[in-house]
């Protein structure tokens, strides 16, 4: 698996974001915030301890979803791929 880049310390999954990186999402990435997974994360920032996930079904103008931040410790890391 050299052919995989490491994960980031900061990551979006917005392509308009400059923390976003196509190669990183070739893979299926996941996040846990205080031992927990979540599979909402849009944005992450392990050195300063925090993920944004989406505000319901709420929307700016733009069409975009709103995003509240939630802190705590996070891990990130490649999902294994589905054997089958």
């Amino acid at each position: 698996m050299t052919d995989t880049p490491a994960l980031p310390d900061r990551l979006s999954a917005d392509p308009r974001s400059p923390h976003h990186n196509a190669a990183v999402f070739e893979r299926e990435v996941g996040v846990r915030i205080n031992g927990k997974e979540r599979f909402d994360v849009q944005e992450y920032c392990v050195s300063e301890g925090w993920i944004r996930i989406p505000a319901g079904k709420a929307v700016d103008r733009r069409g975009q979803p709103l995003l509240i931040k939630l802190k705590g410790t996070v891990e990130v890391f490649y999902r294994a791929p589905d054997a089958g």
